[in-house]
């Protein structure tokens, strides 16, 4: 999956949440069960990626800043 085509965050954690969803229904073959699941274990690392990035971007931000927000008197 090239850059341009990453969903956002937010797609991709409805898209997930969509993939939850039909797996908890049920009813589906064992392939596509499978071919779900698969989708469902990418999607999650596309938003842990997303979470992993605005992290080091709000520990970035804050150690320029020099003090924490939960730090003030």
């Amino acid at each position: 999956m090239t850059e341009s085509s990453t969903p956002s965050y937010e797609q991709a954690r409805d898209e997930l949440a969509e993939v939850v969803r039909q797996l908890e229904q049920g009813g589906a073959s064992l392939e596509q069960s499978l071919d779900l699941w698969e989708r469902g274990e990418q999607l999650a690392r596309i938003c842990q990626s997303w979470l992993d990035g605005a992290q080091a971007r709000l520990d970035a931000a804050l150690s320029t800043g020099g003090e924490r927000p939960d730090e003030h008197p």
